[in-house]
């Protein structure tokens, strides 16, 4: 890895990222901020990569769908030239029920990661969305790691096997500051439910960690939440995420939920239990 990225970083919409909740996660001792739902227009990188000294942004994912490789290179090599090191390319395909051409999953990553060669994009500087063998076995071999979302600390261990002792291994994990389970389930299941759980590809994922047709009915059952989202006080939050690193993970991203809501106060009570400033 040519990307610091920390042991622990956050993941965001795109379009919820800004140059202050950048300033905020540096100084609250985050590694990195991943910008999610598949942007497609990557000057927010630069625009939180301008206002921050140590902190690094990689993309959760740049749809292959959606940009093609020679843009994608673009935008990696001038932020690149700008703030060297501090820029991870993530790319992935997302699903088929959002593309009309979907062909072949893993043909098409292998061409986009043969492009992405040819436009001079280093291996050690982007990452691939994984969830199944073949994938997380393609990110080990043709990028610096796996960027896998929607997952349990099973499929952390399950991947770290697979990849290999060296590859790096950047999972998304859910995470719902409130105390009171129940209350908790209720607000973390709909970040989990709409879309993924109407998603074959995270279905068939859940499916090879052993979850039900039941488990993923009428919004994700309890255990399938609570395998999904770390729930909590801080420092029970805190624990979860750490769950991954102890499982093989290099470094874990979370997503506060609900999306919408100004994530600041959680990151930095999180923080604090993790100690990180």
């Amino acid at each position: 890895m040519t990307v610091e990225l920390g042991r622990y970083g956050i993941w965001i919409p795109a379009g919820d990222a800004t140059a202050e909740l950048a300033r905020e996660a540096e100084r609250l001792g985050y590694g990195t901020i991943w910008l999610g739902g598949s942007p497609t227009d990557l000057s927010i990188a630069d625009a939180i990569l301008d206002v921050t000294e140590r902190l690094s942004v990689a993309t959760g994912i740049v749809n292959m769908w959606a940009t093609p490789a020679e843009d994608a290179a673009t935008a990696f090599h001038r932020i690149e030239e700008r703030h060297p090191g501090r820029f991870l390319l993530g790319v992935g395909i997302g699903h088929p029920e959002a593309t009309a051409e979907y062909r072949s999953p893993y043909a098409t990553m292998v061409d986009y990661l043969d492009q992405l060669d040819a436009a001079e994009v280093p291996v050690a500087s982007r990452a691939l969305a994984a969830l199944g063998p073949k994938a997380l076995t393609l990110a080990a071999e043709r990028t610096a790691g796996a960027h896998p979302y929607l997952v349990t600390l099973e499929h952390t261990r399950i991947a770290r096997e697979r990849m290999g002792a060296e590859a790096l291994l950047a999972p998304e994990h859910k995470v719902v500051l409130d105390a009171d389970p129940a209350a908790a389930r209720e607000t973390g299941r709909p970040g989990v439910a709409k879309p993924y759980l109407r998603l074959r590809n995270y279905r068939a994922n859940l499916a090879r960690l052993g979850f039900t047709e039941e488990d993923m009915a009428d919004g994700g059952s309890d255990r399938l939440i609570d395998a999904l989202v770390a729930h909590g006080d801080a420092d029970a939050v805190a624990a979860g995420l750490t769950a991954h690193l102890d499982a093989g993970a290099d470094h874990v991203n979370a997503q506060v939920l609900p999306r919408g809501s100004d994530p600041v106060p959680a990151l930095r009570q999180i923080s604090e239990a993790l100690d990180l400033a």
